[in-house]
């Protein structure tokens, strides 16, 4: 027996108990409550800095409302240790609409882990809701909102937003998640020092004793954590759009040909799905959407290479990330992405001043290469662009340098055909969930460096 039905046979009952709320001072803390039945219990975290919060009138039931759903998100972090097949839930209600929207989530987000761990099994099959709650009635409230609620990655494509946003710097407000030096060095060039809201996460330590233990683990949809703790940001902060800098980019699986893909609550369904789940149950005027969504990673990276102010401070690898400071790894499929989607601007002085090195010189990096180029079984399980992209970065790169090509480029023109043909300057993606007043804004900064 493998250990998926090993684990999910022994352990069938994972249950959401319940939450705690606390005014600490200048802060919130929101404690979470789980059990895998007859196993262990978690007890994960947020902390909001609240000094920045401007809606002084918050309703105790959508705090409480709001706080819950960020619990049902949290729990695919801890259930996918057993992938135990009944989620209990008992400190709040959901209907078989909501039902299905968190057995897609969690389907689709799992996908990756899922495919890692060889486990095959239909969303229907995956998990069962059994709710224990009777539906409470939740208030009516009048909810004056405006500005924009930024949340900051530490990379490329978050500085690019701030850039574009510049000029509503008054109503914009930055959003952090455990920041770490990039994220901070970050909002000190943009000048949001003060003006950014702060949420510190924990993970329960009894998870990393599983993971130690050998439980299942893998990849989460993280960004839909970000979603939910970002709506709850916008509501405590008054706002009316929370801002992503999601690429359209984001939309491509990463195993070919499926729907399997690492950067799913990246995408534009599920950030279509979100907001027509908000709008149908949280019933404020908070908007969702991506600044970015219409463009590709490659024009992300030709309008960031203009603002240099950004170049050594900001942070893609998430190897990296587990260091202190955080620095390019320069050995993963996120380095070489971003060195690559950035070299038709940047190479090659500038590019190694931001890496400390040539990667495309490094005779290791072939096999991911060719991932990030679409010759291998799966892109890399990375949060990387189109293969298309790749290619065409790649392809003008070699143009321009010529017979004089360092050893991934020479690899490329030797065993696959240039790609030339894409037009990627001037895309945009009609599908996005962009307000015009923000699409003006985008097409006028592009517009700039494409001729």
């Amino acid at each position: 027996m493998n250990k998926f039905l090993e684990y999910r046979e022994k352990y069938p009952n994972f249950i959401y108990e319940s939450y705690k709320i606390e005014k600490l001072g200048s802060e919130i803390k929101i404690t979470f409550n789980f059990e895998i039945e007859g196993l262990t219990k978690f007890n994960p975290t947020l902390t909001i800095n609240n000094k920045d919060i401007k809606n002084k009138n918050i309703n105790e039931s959508y705090l409480n409302y709001l706080t819950f759903h960020i619990g049902l998100i949290e729990i695919i972090s801890y259930i996918k240790a057993t992938c135990s097949k009944n989620i209990i839930i008992k400190c709040g209600y959901l209907n078989l609409d909501q039902i299905n929207f968190f057995k897609k989530l969690y389907y689709y987000g799992l996908g990756e882990f899922l495919y890692t761990n060889n486990i095959k099994i239909t969303e229907e099959e995956l998990f069962e809701f059994k709710i224990e709650c009777e539906k409470q009635p939740l208030d009516e409230i009048e909810y004056k909102s405006s500005g924009n609620l930024i949340p900051i990655g530490g990379g490329k494509d978050s500085c690019v937003t701030l850039e574009l946003l510049k000029d509503e710097y008054d109503d914009n407000q930055t959003f952090t998640l455990n920041p770490k030096e990039a994220h901070l060095k970050t909002i000190e060039i943009a000048k949001y020092q003060d003006k950014n809201i702060t949420v510190k996460r924990t993970i329960d330590k009894n998870l990393i004793e599983l993971n130690n233990k050998g439980f299942l683990n893998g990849h989460t949809p993280f960004s839909s954590l970000i979603a939910f703790i970002t709506y709850l940001t916008a509501y405590l902060t008054g706002k009316k759009y929370i801002i992503l800098s999601n690429e359209g980019s984001a939309n491509e699986a990463t195993v070919i040909g499926t729907k399997i893909n690492h950067q799913y609550s990246k995408t534009y369904e599920f950030e279509s799905d979100f907001n027509n789940y908000t709008k149908k149950y949280f019933k404020l005027d908070i908007k969702y959407f991506s600044l970015l969504r219409p463009l590709k990673e490659y024009q992300i990276g030709l309008l960031f290479s203009n603002y240099e102010k950004y170049h050594e401070v900001f942070k893609s690898c998430n190897v990296g990330s587990k260091s202190i400071p955080w620095n390019w790894c320069c050995k993963c499929s996120k380095c070489l992405f971003v060195y690559t989607i950035l070299s038709p601007f940047l190479y090659k002085e500038k590019l190694i001043k931001i890496f400390g090195k040539d990667l495309f010189k490094d005779e290791s990096l072939k096999e991911t290469y060719k991932e990030l180029l679409g010759y291998s079984k799966t892109k890399p399980f990375e949060c990387v662009g189109e293969i298309n992209e790749v290619r065409y970065a790649s392809s003008i790169l070699i143009n321009k340098l010529g017979d004089d090509l360092p050893y991934l480029l020479r690899y490329y023109k030797e065993n696959y055909p240039l790609e030339l043909n894409h037009d990627l300057e001037h895309y945009f993606n009609p599908k996005h969930n962009l307000d015009e007043h923000f699409l003006d804004i985008l097409k006028k900064e592009l517009m700039k460096y494409v001729k």
